[in-house]
């Protein structure tokens, strides 16, 4: 379901840094209140990352209740979630398949200082 975003309409990236300890409540509340959207637009799916960039959370309305999405990468990977602003930006499921596989939005790759020779992988 993830990486290919099937059954969401909408997919909605808050760019910089989110308080990842905040729950469903919290995530709801930075929605609507900073940026004035319905979370409870169902199919919308909202993306939020912290200061580490090898996880995030997401939330998403099914309609009768929230699903709340945590992912860790289990590599020395890191997601390249656009950093230079405080904004909430609309994607395209292309844009979200491109995040999801360790592209930026724009399409070109960033590795991991860590990754080095090992090609991203711990031994």
């Amino acid at each position: 379901m993830l990486k290919e975003a099937s059954g969401i309409k909408k997919i909605v990236l808050r760019c910089g840094r989110s308080d990842l300890r905040k729950g469903i409540d919290g995530l709801k509340s930075i929605i609507s209140l900073h940026y004035g959207l319905d979370p409870m637009e169902e199919g919308t799916l909202f993306l939020f990352c912290g200061t580490r960039a090898d996880r995030f959370k997401g939330l998403l309305w099914e309609g009768d209740g929230f699903v709340l999405i945590y992912k860790r990468l289990s590599f020395d990977g890191r997601f390249q979630w656009p950093r230079d602003s405080d904004e909430a930006r609309d994607i395209t499921p292309e844009q979200y398949r491109l995040l999801m596989s360790g592209f930026t939005l724009e399409g070109t790759v960033r590795r991991s200082p860590k990754a080095g020779k090992s090609g991203g992988k711990r031994k």
